[in-house]
């Protein structure tokens, strides 16, 4: 006996384009009001002419008017005498096919007693018997009314049909179509997209994750015949820039199932119940292609935590919404074979509902990448570059530590806009060192005026800043140092970060210290500071508070941190106490002044070698880690490998710089995300 089959529901179609087809209502309502407004203007053969006063007065003045009648107390009708229809002066009037009859002309008139007056003033010198005297006529204006009440009525029509079909977003329901999923779909075997696993470099270990979900739909049985079930949901998280996109895009172009991608701010409207309407139309779709993948890009538009928004409304739409989505997720019914992936680089303000297992079963971190990966990255990117042959690509990764894939494809791009200016054949290695500093510090502005003093002022204090961290062991070992403006610096220092997962209290505090050493060279060899030291105290401010409040390195406050990922963006009052505030005043000012303190010790004792160096950079306006190295010695370095990296990348840079000495110096500007950003402005 057969088995009773549910009926197969009809496949969904993804909405094809407008192509203008939808937009034919426009053009009706377009057209319609025009043909009314020409109506009303349109003057046909044999209507009656227009006249002005003057004229009038003229015809009453020669006696050629034979009656007048004032229609619906708005137009006087002039009709003219027989014999004076027929002479010459009106013959323009039989042109027209006016009749005989009349009447020839109108004139508008304000009010009948108006005209009265003014036709009794016209003819004041016209015997009594000859004056004529209008005649009133009540008339029904049946076109007139209708176009007076069908006119408005069409125009109104036409702007609310046209607001509801922008609200549904253009598509064909108009405000039917609101509640719609504004998704694109890409059904199974069409091209989604044309990157691949292969297109995405790095990232190891989240294509290692994202590929298992692919082949999980792919090949179910190899994993279900072990009673492993599909995960719900991957959340990919990490810093701007870093590729989490990229990865969605080569799921999309790897996975043989339907896809729907869209962004979380697609789903929220002005209108109460459209963003939740809008995600349970998008699981209905989904239900009718499982097994399928939905991609939502930048989630936290509506995944944020419920409750710690500013909005005290009792129904806030973008709750509502994330409430929707976390039932279709994993309700009471399940969604069998619909895959969540969603790209976040604010995972700490979502809501801790979404992230648990059974919603986002995988939390996939995309870091920045490291050496090795941003060799991979610059691989990529080099492909449709005409690159010349001898150049290094290991040598770029080293010169960008800190860079992002986003950074590093805005790094090729710009070199090949920069050797395209320069009338190059190819894209060679001081292309791409130009375009780092392009990209970090701006232009050079080489005919920016300076005084001598202030030129003198930028000198010491850049040389304070390398003379420090030259010193200083955990310091930022030095590259390069120039006193040319750049963008919005007169002057600038480029160190190279040690690529680290942790950093010491003492790393942070020799940090600090080579921050103000620029300011403290000027106190020491001037007796005065400046304005300059700005961005370095800004830095060395948010060092200090973080030492204190954050990471626990101060002995008054203790190993206690305000720091909570999860607060939420907006907090009423601070987690803790007035006293602890004054004591995190007070230590955070006390790091800033030891290190302050420690810095003009070690410029003061070695102030002849920093006039010195300071006396080079006003000299040649660039100085390099060989520079300095010369006049303070061989540097303590943390690790060998960072002493290699320095050298070989500082040989680099300088070797360019000499060989290339009419074209903008190449400065190495990398950073870090444990580090403050590398580049010392004044």
């Amino acid at each position: 006996m057969e088995e009773n089959k549910q009926p197969t529901p009809p496949p969904f179609r993804p909405n094809k384009p407008n192509n203008g087809k939808n937009n034919a209502i426009f053009w009706i309502f377009a057209i319609a009001t025009l043909c009314i407004i020409m109506f009303q203007f349109y003057n046909p053969a044999g209507s009656p002419q227009t006249i002005y006063w003057e004229d009038m007065k003229t015809m009453l003045q020669n006696h050629d008017i034979k009656r007048i009648v004032v229609v619906n107390k708005e137009k006087a009708h002039i009709i003219l005498k027989e014999d004076v229809y027929n002479t010459d002066k009106y013959k323009y009037l039989r042109e027209k096919k006016i009749p005989l009859n009349g009447p020839h002309f109108y004139y508008q008139i304000s009010s009948p007693e108006e005209f009265g007056t003014r036709l009794a003033e016209a003819q004041k010198d016209t015997p009594e018997s000859e004056r004529i005297v209008f005649e009133s006529e009540s008339r029904p204006d049946y076109i007139g009314d209708i176009i007076g009440w069908v006119l408005p009525l069409l125009i109104i029509v036409g702007i609310w049909i046209f607001m509801f079909r922008r609200i549904g977003g253009g598509a064909g329901g108009g405000i039917f179509s609101m509640g719609k999923s504004r998704a694109k779909m890409f059904d199974k075997g069409e091209t989604i997209s044309k990157i691949t696993f292969a297109d995405v470099a790095g990232l190891k270990e989240a294509k290692t994750e994202v590929t298992e979900i692919v082949d999980f739909l792919k090949n179910p049985q190899k994993y279900t015949r072990l009673g492993g079930k599909i995960p719900k949901g991957a959340l990919l998280v990490g810093p701007p820039g870093t590729g989490k996109t990229l990865l969605a895009k080569a799921v999309a172009g790897e996975a043989d199932v339907p896809f729907f991608s869209m962004s979380g701010s697609d789903f929220v409207e002005m209108f109460v119940g459209v963003g939740a309407s809008r995600v349970r139309d998008l699981f209905a779709q989904a239900k009718q292609k499982a097994p399928c993948i939905i991609f939502i890009d930048e989630i936290d538009a509506i995944g944020r935590a419920r409750g710690n928004s500013l909005s005290f409304h009792s129904n806030d739409e973008r709750e509502s919404t994330l409430n929707q989505l976390l039932t279709e997720m994993d309700g009471f019914e399940t969604n069998n074979g619909i895959i969540m992936i969603a790209a976040t680089n604010r995972s700490d303000v979502l809501d801790p509902a979404l992230m648990r297992a059974g919603r986002f079963d995988r939390q996939i971190i995309i870091d920045l990448p490291d050496l090795n990966e941003r060799g991979e990255i610059f691989g990529v990117h080099l492909k449709p570059l005409k690159t010349d042959p001898e150049l290094d690509v290991n040598l770029l990764a080293k010169q960008t530590p800190g860079f992002s894939g986003a950074d590093i494809a805005n790094v090729c791009n710009e070199a090949a806009l920069i050797a395209a200016r320069n009338n190059r054949e190819t894209v060679g290695r001081q292309d791409f060192l130009d375009a780092v500093d392009r990209i970090i510090g701006g232009l050079e502005k080489k005919n920016k005026i300076i005084t001598e003093q202030e030129k003198r002022t930028i000198a010491f204090h850049e040389a304070g800043h390398a003379t420090v961290s030259w010193l200083l062991e955990n310091a930022q070992p030095l590259i390069k140092v120039t006193i040319v403006p750049r963008g919005k610096a007169l002057g600038a220092a480029w160190y190279l970060p040690e690529e680290r997962q942790i950093t010491t209290k003492e790393q942070m505090l020799d940090e600090m210290c080579a921050l103000v050493a620029g300011r403290a060279s000027e106190e020491i060899n001037f007796g005065k500071i400046s304005t300059g030291a700005l961005n370095d105290l800004e830095r060395v401010t948010k060092y200090a508070y973080a030492m204190v409040s954050v990471y626990g390195m101060s002995s008054k406050v203790g190993n206690i941190s305000f720091y909570n990922a999860n607060n939420g963006e907006y907090s009423f009052q601070k987690p803790y106490s007035e006293r602890t505030a004054e004591v995190i005043d007070e230590e955070a000012k006390e790091l800033v002044d030891k290190v302050y303190t420690r810095a003009k010790e070690i410029i003061a004792e070695h102030k002849d070698q920093l006039a010195q160096l300071a006396q080079q950079l006003l000299e040649r306006e660039v100085i390099f880690t060989e520079d300095v190295e010369r006049i303070f010695g061989k540097r303590k370095f943390a690790n060998k490998r960072q002493e290699e990296a320095l050298y070989g990348i500082s040989n680099e840079v300088k070797n360019n710089t000499d060989n290339n000495a009419d074209e903008p110096s190449a400065l190495q500007d990398p950073d870090d995300d444990d580090t403050p950003p590398p580049t010392k402005t004044l």
